[in-house]
């Protein structure tokens, strides 16, 4: 599944095209994704503005210009691809393209979702915060306002795994499988430290960990392991730096460590992680 990072480089990759820009024609290639399309789905965006684009998690946030937000989840392999008017003509729709929209420049913007586990959803912009989606979610992290400090009370009386705790999106969201084992090796936390332990000097460890994962990541374009493309159809390359995650049996890379790094299933995921260097 996409992850923080994924999203917010298709956030970034769509904003130059689509904030300014009038939707011309959408087509609905099927009734449903994950959940059904909103109803009357082309006749409330066609004519419509794109004002903004922003990110909830691992939901983008695309703002229109009646008020209305359109919420859209990539699923386990959705992408949002954008082609001219000669890429467009050239690369027929495919059976995975189910909702298209056509921008007022002749630019295109193409959802593909093979296993069609995202969604779109239509929602008045003072009910977004509100929805079910988003009421009970944690802190964003890489706002300013999560600290070594909001961490610890997140945490605070858990006995889970550490791990788990990162994964649980009322801790925290976006973080993620694959960035979660990278910021504990970088923190020199053990994934199975109780989570209730990770306070103070740990906790802030933890934090800017985390912080620089997700942004080193974005930087690259995010991890390209299966299904992940920027907008533009260029892949990630986070996945070149690595230092744990899929790299069981491999040395650790902390000079002079002689270990190799273990893997683990922790609630049914795997764990990567250096035995030596987290505690």
């Amino acid at each position: 599944m996409p992850e923080l990072p994924e999203v917010e480089t298709v956030r970034r990759g769509l904003m130059p095209r689509l904030v300014g820009r009038r939707i011309v024609r959408l087509q609905q290639r099927r009734l449903d994704l994950r959940v059904p399309l909103p109803a009357k789905f082309a006749a409330r965006l066609e004519g419509r503005a794109v004002t903004g684009i922003d990110r909830r998690a691992k939901y983008l946030l695309i703002r229109l210009d009646d008020g209305q937000t359109l919420i859209v989840h990539l699923g386990m392999s959705g992408r949002m691809t954008l082609h001219d008017a000669e890429s467009a003509a050239s690369h027929p729709l495919g059976p995975h393209d189910h909702v298209v929209f056509d921008m007022d420049d002749d630019w295109q913007v193409r959802f593909n979702d093979a296993r069609r586990f995202g969604l779109m959803v239509l929602e008045a912009n003072e009910a977004v915060a509100g929805h079910k989606f988003f009421k009970s979610l944690g802190p964003e992290p890489l706002d300013d306002a999560f600290t070594a400090d909001v961490l610890t009370a997140r945490l605070a009386g858990r006995r889970t795994p550490i791990k788990a705790a990162l994964l649980d999106q009322k801790t925290l969201v976006g973080v993620g499988n694959i960035y979660a084992c990278e910021a504990l090796f970088l923190a020199g936390i053990s994934p199975r430290r109780s989570a209730h332990t990770v306070k103070g000097q740990r906790a802030g460890r933890l934090v800017d960990a985390i912080k620089l994962v997700l942004n080193r990541s974005i930087a690259d374009g995010g991890s390209t392991l299966r299904d992940h493309v920027q907008p533009g159809g260029e892949l990630g390359y986070f996945q070149t730096r690595f230092n744990v995650y899929d790299r069981a049996g491999i040395a650790c890379p902390t000079r002079d460590c002689g270990q190799t790094v273990r893997r683990l299933v922790q609630a049914g995921r795997s764990t990567f992680y250096c035995a030596r260097c987290q505690r």
